[in-house]
């Protein structure tokens, strides 16, 4: 069974990336990047997957949506 996707925080997503606070907002705004998740009243995070494909390949990635298209 696979595991379950986890929601991980900004200071996380931070240390995985290396791109600094600001820098992630410009690029969730650009749609390089992917977007926050809203968990709590005040609390946001990412879907763990979402990050490891930026990772993976961060001058290409798209949102999901956008990538699946025409498959």
């Amino acid at each position: 069974m696979p595991e379950p996707d986890r929601i991980i925080r900004l200071k996380t997503v931070i240390a995985r990336t290396g791109l600094s606070r600001s820098t992630i907002y410009r690029k969730i705004a650009e749609g390089t990047f992917p977007a926050q998740l809203k968990i709590s009243s005040n609390g946001t995070g990412w879907h763990e997957s979402d990050i490891h494909r930026w990772i993976a390949h961060p001058a290409g990635w798209r949102p999901k949506h956008e990538s699946d298209k025409g498959k």
